[in-house]
């Protein structure tokens, strides 16, 4: 088991533990952690569940998949290099510590 820390807009942070394997959107819902919505379930077709990844653990992640890309050039909040559908993202060893911030809008 392994920690995300997701970090609201207003700066409120949660610290989450999340089976290896589990997508962090999950994880995020199962334990309340507002911001995240995920309306599609995590199929990436809503952009509901976007995050800013912290540029530390980027490089540790696969690379966002076509239909990932597409969906967050449609999302109202601002695109970053770091942007990542959380429903794409399955924890691993390699994200302990992993800290994703919130947008302020999901849609």
């Amino acid at each position: 088991m392994s920690t995300a820390n997701f970090i609201e807009a207003d700066g409120t942070a949660h610290a989450v533990d999340v089976p290896d394997g589990e997508n962090l959107k999950q994880a995020a819902i199962d334990n309340l952690v507002p911001g995240i919505i995920g309306d599609c379930g995590g199929f990436a077709e809503c952009g509901t569940c976007h995050g800013y990844v912290d540029e530390a653990y980027v490089d540790r992640l696969p690379a966002p998949s076509e239909d990932e890309r597409l969906m967050l050039e449609g999302i109202l909040a601002p695109v970053e290099a770091n942007s990542r559908l959380t429903c794409q993202i399955p924890m691993t060893p390699q994200l302990d510590g992993i800290v994703v911030r919130l947008p302020e809008v999901q849609h």
